[in-house]
């Protein structure tokens, strides 16, 4: 039979197991968290590349487009100025696909570590029940 000194002694181990238990989880789930974060920015910071590539094209584009247009009322036929007009407008159809890419790629992914805050959750209603079972059981078991 045991003594209550090694009840209480075998008691603080295993609260001891537990808590050192429950910040190596926690540890982990931090460590998930930042690297979701680093991925979430990784792609928001994407889309925005795209955003302002996508301006400049724009730009380009209706810069050609004017050059375009003022060549187009210049030329008496179907020369150069309507070459530019496809070139514009081909230019114009670029930057409003990356455009979309880019807002895209900047909805499909918040900035919140979703997956990280599920296991924290996940993982705090594990060790509640946890304790609630086992250490129950366990403290009757050994009664």
């Amino acid at each position: 039979m045991r003594g209550p000194g090694e009840d209480a002694q075998g008691t603080a181990t295993l609260l001891s197991e537990v808590v050192a238990g429950i910040g190596r989880l926690v540890r982990g789930e931090l460590a998930l968290a930042k690297a979701e974060a680093a991925e979430n920015l990784k792609a928001a910071g994407t889309g925005v590349i795209k955003i302002i590539v996508a301006a400049v094209l724009a730009l380009v584009g209706l810069n050609v487009l004017a050059g375009a247009a003022v060549a187009a009322l210049a030329a008496t036929g179907l020369g150069p100025g309507w070459a530019a007009l496809l070139v514009g407008l081909a230019l114009c159809v670029v930057a409003v696909v990356l455009l979309a890419t880019g807002r895209a790629a900047l909805r499909l992914k918040g900035l919140w570590p979703d997956r990280a805050v599920r296991g924290l959750r996940r993982d705090a209603a594990a060790v509640r029940a946890g304790l609630q079972e086992e250490g129950v059981n366990h403290v009757r078991r050994n009664a």
